[in-house]
């Protein structure tokens, strides 16, 4: 973690036009055996769209089935507009705070004018760690659900997930994003593609009889709001610019990778969930590959899903707006969580832990 105490007064001057300041996380590398600063503006997208557009893509289509086409749009559109409001925020933050790396590091720099540096490092880096955490296990129970689709469920759900967490623990060994892992983002990125489109042609060639689509759908506020934040989760994850620009040769270069990213993401999101959609209907699950009739191209899907799931980071009125927003998410969110578990488990719906 970067030392704030040293350089946040002098933070605000930025990062100069030729992308060296002695203020960077990995200094001056010209005489340093080992290159952090190798990433390129086109590799730095690979991975955010790596980290964006993954198994959240799944939840889509069910989001859509809960609330109807039309709110789902607008709300998945909703969430991509912020998204890269949010993006191009953390990116002009990093460029006047150089030394930022994390989450933690940037809490410092917010709280420090109030004397509470240290209660908003250990705050935001906590919050990071937990986010960190549950999105690797979103991650490996998607991967166990791939291999249970891949092998016709021979062996317990619990024995996938061991299996998967091998894999998982060796592309997290290497210390640096270099190694292979820029062209490892980039055959993840192609494989979330191919594999949406393969999910797509499936449900299209092979379509659910009968199914019943809904312009839009009255809801409780439990069940809309815990349905919707699959959506807004499926954008999470940009608070990796700031280590991925501590990478970069050209940090000033990352607002391009902002709007490529954010493009494709949104209209990949809203693509993959209309179409799903319209040929699964109003019974498809999240994730949604488990709705696919056809075990052929479900496998398909899933199997060319791998290397992704392996793979997986206007001003002050508008800040506040966003730190306002999160809270009302978190605590809603909270709310329909508990709310949606309490009514699962009094109707059986969800069993005991750790069962096959």
């Amino acid at each position: 973690m970067a030392t704030h105490e040293k350089y946040h007064i002098e933070a605000a001057h930025g990062i100069p036009e030729d992308g060296s300041d002695d203020r960077e996380v990995f200094g001056n590398e010209k005489r340093h055996e080992i290159q952090y600063r190798t990433l390129s503006w086109p590799f730095v997208a690979f991975i955010m769209t790596t980290e964006i557009v993954t198994i959240g893509t799944l939840g889509f289509p069910q989001a859509f089935a809960v609330v109807g086409m039309v709110p789902g749009i607008i709300v998945s559109v909703f969430c991509g507009v912020f998204a890269l409001y949010t993006a191009l925020l953390l990116i002009d933050f990093k460029l006047n705070h150089p030394e930022v790396h994390n989450m933690g590091d940037a809490g410092y720099i917010l709280f420090a004018p109030f004397g509470l540096g240290w209660l908003g490092r250990e705050v935001l880096s906590g919050g990071t760690i937990i986010f960190a955490i549950f999105t690797v296990g979103a991650m490996q129970l998607t991967g166990g659900l791939a291999l249970a689709a891949l092998s016709d469920h021979k062996l317990c759900a619990m024995v996938y997930n061991a299996i998967f967490a091998a894999p998982i623990l060796i592309v997290s060994l290497p210390r640096t994003l270099d190694y292979g892992l820029q062209h490892l983002s980039l055959i993840a990125c192609v494989s979330v593609l191919i594999s949406g489109l393969i999910g797509m042609i499936g449900a299209g060639i092979d379509p659910v009889p009968g199914r019943h689509i809904d312009a839009a759908i009255p809801q409780s506020f439990s069940t809309a709001f815990l349905t919707i934040t699959n959506p807004v989760i499926a954008y999470a994850g940009h608070f990796m610019f700031f280590p991925l620009m501590s990478e970069m040769k050209q940090p000033r270069d990352a607002k391009k990778s902002a709007w490529a990213l954010q493009i494709f993401a949104t209209t990949f999101f809203v693509l993959f969930g209309v179409v799903t959609y319209v040929y699964l209907g109003s019974t498809v699950t999240n994730p949604s590959y488990l709705s696919l009739p056809s075990t052929v191209w479900a496998k398909a899907a899933w199997g060319l899903l791998l290397p992704n799931i392996l793979a997986r980071p206007l001003g002050f009125t508008l800040a506040v707006l966003t730190l306002l927003a999160g809270a009302f998410i978190c605590v809603a969110g909270l709310y329909a969580i508990i709310d949606a578990l309490v009514q699962m488990y009094a109707s059986g719906e969800v069993g005991h832990p750790f069962s096959c």
